[in-house]
């Protein structure tokens, strides 16, 4: 009997030739009994520990994610998350999953922004979509117009304003750590899409009612549902590890 006529009949009987071993996956660590490519692990860890990809800030891994997606949210649906890959914008962020039809453990917790966040957030969109109307590719804001939004929101009888402002400038460094604004010289931001994912239009429009109504204080309780929420707060917010 040739080897081929051996191959044929133990596929006949039910039989699977074995794999060669140089065609399992490529062991990482002692022990690995992983089966996802490298590159896919890594995007999967940084999904589950920071709140965006975006394709800007990290074009080889929103690269693999395009490429590992169907196995990547696999894995998510068994934790009980959903991916969300929006590719116009170039942004992805993972969701938990809420039913009233199974009892979900909770593994992703919601981060409401702070006030002084929120305010940043709200007129960073209005700007954003003001320029998209009027044609321009992006919008940018320079460090004082972020410092005056917030300040015309505070009590007229506000007095310590230099905590105000170390509270804005905070808020500043901490949304071009999550990606919503690029420092492109000392001071100047330009604005991501990203403002568009956290805050779509009904969310604009009524946290916008809201602050033109005297809503926000930054010292003081906001009204139910007005927060906005952080997609996914579940890991740390430090700066991107490099490629």
């Amino acid at each position: 009997m040739t080897d081929v006529d051996a191959e044929v009949g133990a596929e006949q009987d039910g039989f699977i030739e074995p794999v060669a071993m140089e065609s399992d996956p490529v062991e990482l660590f002692a022990g690995d009994t992983g089966t996802l490519d490298p590159a896919a692990r890594v995007v999967l860890v940084d999904l589950l520990r920071r709140r965006h990809l975006s394709a800007e800030r990290t074009p080889e891994r929103w690269r693999a994610l395009l490429e590992h997606q169907t196995v990547i949210e696999s894995r998510l649906h068994d934790l009980f998350v959903t991916l969300v890959v929006d590719r116009d914008r170039g942004i992805a962020y993972k969701r938990q999953v809420r039913t009233g039809e199974v009892d979900i453990p909770i593994l992703l917790r919601d981060e409401a922004y702070t006030r002084v966040e929120t305010v940043l957030l709200v007129q960073l969109r209005t700007l954003h979509q003001q320029e998209s109307r009027a044609g321009q590719t992006a919008a940018r804001v320079d460090a004082e117009e972020l410092e005056q939004w917030v300040l015309s929101y505070l009590d007229p009888a506000e007095t310590n304003r230099a905590l105000r402002q170390r509270e804005v400038r905070a808020a500043i460094a901490k949304l071009v750590t999550e990606g919503f604004l690029v420092e492109e010289a000392p001071g100047r931001y330009r604005v991501t899409a990203l403002v568009e994912v956290v805050l779509p239009i009904d969310k604009l429009a009524e946290l916008a009612a809201w602050l033109r109504a005297g809503g926000v204080s930054p010292d003081g309780p906001g009204p139910d549902g007005l927060g906005v929420v952080a997609a996914g707060g579940d890991g740390d917010d430090d700066e991107e590890d490099d490629e």
